[in-house]
């Protein structure tokens, strides 16, 4: 039996980008396609109040990226952190990716905030500081495209940091066998992360524009994120 996921879309595409790109959901669906797990999808953008309905069962809800600030006060985002701290309680799998990252972290107890650090663009790497046995094939450091300038500065108290960096300490947890969450973004490509950072360059000024540019020159790692999570959904599944 494939996973089943329901993917929570917190945001809708630059209008530019949406012929090439469709959306978060669609990014994460081509993703999962490239992974060696079997899995299947469902999408429902949260912005627009689509939610699934009590009746339908997943294996893990998936909460992705937003250029909304996972602090703010927009009704939205009130509805979804309703929505998580239910599931949360009856003991669903939840996983986050940027904005996703810092709302579960928000809501289980962590800090997240602007961080003083700036605008974080382009490939970045992490250092990986725990291996549980889910996180195959292994590395020791973890290369994701990233397009961020709130982070997660206080972690959940029975979190476990599983990657961080210099810039960003708290780049990866997990909670148990519960939640995982990534800072950097597994679905976005090398061409996606070029247009936003050119739609952005005036916003993030010509100093964090060019090193994004000139960091792209790196491989990123994204489909082994992508099987990291699945694996990390199947386990003690047969």
């Amino acid at each position: 039996m494939p996973l089943r996921i329901c993917i929570l879309e917190t945001d809708n595409i630059h209008p530019d980008l949406v012929d090439q790109f469709q959306g978060y959901g669609r990014m994460f669906q081509r993703l999962f396609a490239r992974q060696p797990i079997a899995a299947e999808f469902e999408v429902f953008n949260v912005v627009a109040g689509q939610y699934p309905d009590d009746q339908q069962h997943y294996d893990a809800y998936l909460i992705t990226g937003s250029k909304a600030d996972s602090f703010g006060s927009d009704p939205w985002i009130a509805t979804l952190r309703v929505f998580l701290l239910k599931r949360y309680q009856l003991g669903d799998k939840l996983m986050g990716v940027c904005f996703g990252h810092q709302l579960l972290a928000l809501l289980l107890g962590g800090k997240t905030e602007r961080a003083t650090q700036g605008w974080g663009v382009g490939v970045h790497h992490y250092e990986i500081s725990e291996q549980p046995a889910w996180m195959q094939p292994s590395t020791e450091r973890l290369a994701m495209l990233i397009s961020h300038q709130d982070q997660v500065t206080v972690a959940p108290d029975n979190a476990t940091i599983l990657a961080s960096s210099e810039f960003c300490p708290i780049g990866a947890y997990c909670i148990g066998d519960q939640v995982l969450c990534f800072q950097g973004h597994p679905e976005f490509d090398h061409d996606y992360s070029r247009s936003v950072l050119e739609i952005r360059q005036d916003m993030y000024g010509q100093q964090v524009y060019q090193s994004g540019l000139t960091s792209l020159q790196h491989e990123q790692q994204g489909h082994m994120v992508a099987e990291w999570m699945m694996r990390f959904v199947g386990q003690g599944k047969h």
